[in-house]
């Protein structure tokens, strides 16, 4: 499915790419709506308001920011985040691509919505660091990812080719804002939420398992993984 030797940067989305979105899929939409009623003593009815008021932000910054929902809705999103925090996991395969590429190839890099809050709770959870370069969070460049902005900031912090690059991400408004910026190698995710259907992607292939884009035969990479080898 890919020709490695035309990979030089690889730029992996975490949550429902890497991480289970199921974790994010109950929070959001589930465990918060009911965490707030409850703690504000309000009508159960008025969770559907808190659904409505979440998703209304989609594809923005306020959406991903669990600064944002502590101040507006007047709790503590990050402390009601721990509650379910047991939730939090790897999708699939994913530690295996991982291991890969950490031993195999390119320079990764974790591109992501997610903002430092959320990042300073998923990644001591799932040992993430340990395989990535580098992590960019669209907090950190003051725009999202669905946004071409977001694309132009994010070569100018980790430079990168985008004909030698290949990003993978679940959500189909990024890839596409990924491809406008000229992004070569695009792949989507089949099923970003173990506990809810496939998804269709269109307009892009969508992976069902990682193990799809190794080689049949892995030779061993000598010393620098960075080296001279691309040259």
């Amino acid at each position: 499915m890919i020709d490695w030797r035309a990979i030089d940067t690889v730029l992996l989305d975490m949550d429902g790419t890497l991480l289970d979105l199921h974790f994010d899929s109950h929070f959001w939409l589930e465990h918060l709506p009911r965490r707030y009623v409850e703690l504000h003593r309000l009508d159960e009815s008025t969770q559907e308001e808190i659904r409505a008021r979440i998703i209304r932000e989609q594809g923005t910054l306020n959406w991903y920011s669990l600064a944002y929902w502590s101040r507006e809705l007047g709790v503590d999103v990050v402390a009601l985040k721990r509650e379910v925090q047991h939730l939090i996991g790897l999708r699939g395969d994913a530690l295996d691509f991982l291991q890969w590429l950490k031993a195999a190839h390119p320079r990764v890099v974790l591109a992501t919505n997610a903002d430092r809050e959320s990042l300073a709770l998923k990644l001591p959870l799932t040992g993430l660091e340990e395989y990535l370069d580098a992590i960019v969070s669209s907090a950190d460049l003051g725009v999202p990812k669905e946004e071409q902005a977001f694309w132009f900031a994010l070569q100018e912090v980790e430079p990168f080719d985008p004909e030698r690059t290949l990003f993978i991400d679940d959500n189909a408004s990024v890839l596409e804002s990924a491809r406008e910026f000229g992004i070569r190698h695009l792949l989507g995710i089949k099923q970003p939420d173990s506990r809810r259907p496939e998804k269709e992607l269109e307009a892009f292939i969508a992976l069902d398992r990682f193990a799809r884009l190794l080689p049949e035969e892995r030779p061993p990479v000598p010393g620098d993984r960075h080296g001279e080898r691309h040259g």
